[in-house]
């Protein structure tokens, strides 16, 4: 069949092909999700249907791209690492984020009425995403950490902010009492203040959530009757250390 005359314009097309032998990073983040936490009245400082919902639309990613290793996430965002083997759509940037982030944001719509039944979705949740790529084992491990981190940093400084906003203080108030603090001083904030122990808060809020495949035990309807039992991988959600060695020795799939 001869060609359009009108095929030309795809030399205008990008070559967004990503380095081969990199782990391949595919980040995503809620774009305006502080006016949509304050639409929907999501709790402070931490709302717990949102962040299972986060955790259900993540799964769904997982379950769809075999090539993910694993995810993690915390408060509107989510990362999700490709292997470094990864072929997937030619390993093109604008595909893979362009997937990730429509199947992420569809999937959060879907199970939206299962986590929040009684608060109706008012706006449209929208993420934007980017890849990045890491070169070796030890930086990805980094990227993770950092992202570890930050959770707990976050979660911190909030669980003190909405501690004092909730006792009465301003929000401008709440913050100049923050501002240049430590973290030992906002434990102790918490516990003399509001007899709260941060180390005893939920891990899903101090150390966000990890998706990995695990094997799980299954039961099939057979049709005499019989139920039949059949192990197989499934994305499951962790809340747990993956700064320290003692997740990745657990683990060591993640990573061959």
């Amino acid at each position: 069949m001869a060609k359009s005359k009108y095929e030309y314009v795809k030399l205008y097309e990008t070559d967004d092909r990503l380095l081969p032998g990199c782990w391949i990073v595919v980040r995503l983040d809620g774009k305006g999700f502080t006016k949509f936490c304050e639409l929907h009245e999501f709790e402070k400082p931490n709302d717990l249907r949102a962040l299972c919902l986060m955790d259900e639309a993540a799964k769904a990613v997982v379950g769809e791209f075999q090539d993910i290793r694993m995810a993690f996430g915390e408060s509107d965002e989510y990362s999700f690492v490709f292997s470094k083997s990864c072929e997937l759509y030619g390993r093109r940037a604008s595909k893979l984020v362009s997937l990730v982030a429509s199947l992420f944001s569809a999937a959060y719509v879907r199970f939206w009425p299962a986590h929040l039944p009684d608060t109706p979705l008012a706006a449209t949740p929208m993420f934007d995403g980017r890849a990045v790529l890491y070169p070796a084992d030890s930086t990805l491990r980094d990227y993770l950490s950092w992202r570890q981190a930050d959770t707990h940093i976050n979660n911190l400084y909030n669980t003190c902010f909405w501690a004092l906003v909730q006792s009465g203080k301003t929000t401008a108030e709440a913050h100049a009492e923050l501002r240049g603090s430590l973290s030992d001083y906002k434990n102790e904030l918490l516990f003399s203040r509001f007899g709260i122990n941060y180390s005893t808060l939920p891990e899903r809020f101090r150390k966000g959530s990890v998706v990995i495949r695990q094997r799980v035990t299954v039961q099939k309807q057979m049709p005499d009757g019989r139920t039949k039992q059949k192990e197989r991988l499934e994305p499951v959600v962790l809340h747990c250390d993956i700064i320290r060695d003692d997740f990745w020795r657990q683990h060591p799939e993640l990573l061959a």
